[in-house]
């Protein structure tokens, strides 16, 4: 167990960790909304699910693109509030507000007018979502140059965060319901505009409160104007070659995308279960059970899984602390197979609390060794510091690979024989369901432990390059 003492300086008060909180509520309400809200452009807008479908691909892409743009202008921007700051201040504004106007839709518009205007609309809601999240990551990054200390301000922002998806399920169900809403389009519009307005008041917070790393000490950034536009992409690309030659990073990259992207591939096979094996294709019958399967996990992640990871990296390390925590989801993905029990619904929640284990402890521990690995890049690289870079590239990777799992989830469901149609399934096509849903997560978990075993960025490496970078830049 580490016996560091984390220095006065170095900790975060209890008001900035909630601020930077806000802004990961913030960064989970968005996408989460964004995915139901999807849904209803087939039920509630008419949308044909080819055009639904491109108009969740197309602007993975572009988002791709933003990334790392953002992540270099915000390393390299110059001014009296910060590097971070400013953007996330108006980046917040601009996508709550974008938010609501993008489901501004109606029924009654053509498709070709609902498809273009989603699509463009789209497009421009993401250039503000970046200019709030890319610097939000870089600000979480620089906050505390502490080993323990970042993996607690982690995974203080990663539980506010859950309330997000302890939110987000239940928007199904107030949408669908004629009681609040005299159509599914006008429970869309309206519940877009509540959205909007609480991230663009939540996502203030950060810019608001948050400190940033002292600029005195940040050196050799580039002059970001139109006249050197073109130095300044190569300079990314630059960045970006040496980022992908930096190991430790590319591990985080890997592991993540395995672990996240497994779970992803099969995510939405735990409402089809429940709806088709355990309620034999009766949606009356199933109820708010999907909903209350949702919440839970998002509960048992935010007030169970979180503060025990935390512990355990305090404990044991980074590394270990994932290693550990990525097994016992395993095991809980295994109980899956008797927890999902026709007989007895509420058996469905006896795995979760050793299945969240996995996607609980991941963006906490992750997030926490990047912001080591930023001093290990500024130790080998020297100057400017890069870690809205960093935090860019490794949501560009989520990002792809979000997309990658949602393409390859419904080819898993197209093989094993789900037929969407069907008011009740094929024996032979649940079972397979049921094990596409146990082994693709728990066999990418594997490899993701793989990954990550020759990880080699420990508490005493991490402390000893940061004396060397206070000894370098002169610091107290």
């Amino acid at each position: 167990m580490s016996k560091h003492v984390t220095p006065l300086k170095d900790r975060v008060p209890l008001g900035q960790k909630a601020a930077f909180g806000a802004g990961h509520l913030v960064n989970n309400l968005q996408p989460g909304a964004l995915g139901v809200f999807a849904f209803f452009l087939l039920t509630a807008f008419g949308m044909d699910p080819f055009l639904a479908g491109l108009l969740g691909g197309l602007p993975r892409f572009f988002d791709a693109i933003t990334d790392p743009i953002m992540g270099y202008i915000t390393d390299n921007t110059k001014s009296r509030f910060g590097r971070r700051k400013p953007y996330i201040f108006v980046g917040a504004i601009l996508s709550g507000v974008l938010f609501a106007v993008l489901w501004q839709l109606n029924p009654d518009n053509s498709q070709t007018y609902n498809f273009w205007y989603f699509l463009i609309l789209s497009m421009v809601y993401l250039i503000g979502n970046t200019m709030f999240s890319t610097p939000l990551i870089g600000l979480g990054y620089e906050m505390t140059s502490d080993y323990n200390e970042r993996t607690r301000l982690m995974g203080f922002s990663q539980t506010l965060g859950q309330v997000a998806w302890m939110i987000v399920p239940w928007f199904w169900v107030l949408i669908a319901n004629p009681n609040l809403f005299e159509t599914q389009a006008i429970g869309v519009r309206r519940l877009a505009i509540i959205v909007g307005a609480i991230c663009m008041i939540l996502g203030m917070m950060p810019a608001l409160f948050c400190k940033e790393i002292d600029q005195a000490n940040l050196t050799n950034r580039d002059e970001l104007t139109i006249k050197n536009i073109f130095k300044s992409l190569k300079s990314l690309l630059h960045n970006m070659v040496l980022i992908f030659k930096n190991i430790s990073f590319v591990r985080l990259c890997g592991a993540t995308f395995l672990v996240f992207n497994g779970f992803q591939m099969v995510a939405s096979f735990s409402y089809f279960i429940i709806v088709f094996y355990m309620f034999k294709g009766d949606y009356g019958l199933a109820g708010t059970w999907p909903a209350w399967f949702s919440t839970i996990s998002a509960v048992f992640t935010a007030f169970l899984i979180i503060p025990v990871i935390t512990w355990m990296a305090n404990k044991w390390g980074k590394k270990n602390a994932f290693i550990y925590a990525t097994a016992i989801s395993m095991v809980g993905y295994a109980l899956k197979w008797w927890g999902f029990n026709p007989e007895n619904p509420w058996l469905m929640f006896m795995p979760l609390p050793f299945m969240v284990f996995g996607i609980g402890g991941l963006f906490t521990l992750m997030m926490s060794m990047t912001a080591d690995v930023c001093d290990l890049d500024e130790l080998n690289n020297g100057m400017p510091r890069k870690e809205g870079t960093f935090g860019a590239i490794y949501w560009w990777m989520v990002k792809l690979g979000q997309g990658l799992a949602l393409v390859l989830g419904g080819l898993v469901l197209k093989l094993v024989g789900f037929d969407q149609l069907a008011v009740r399934q094929a024996g032979d096509t649940i079972t397979n369901l049921r094990l596409a849903d146990i082994i693709v997560p728990a066999f990418t978990a594997g490899l993701a432990i793989w990954v990550m075993w020759g990880y080699d960025l420990t508490e005493e490496k991490a402390r000893e390059i940061k004396e060397e970078l206070v000894r370098r830049r002169g610091e107290l």
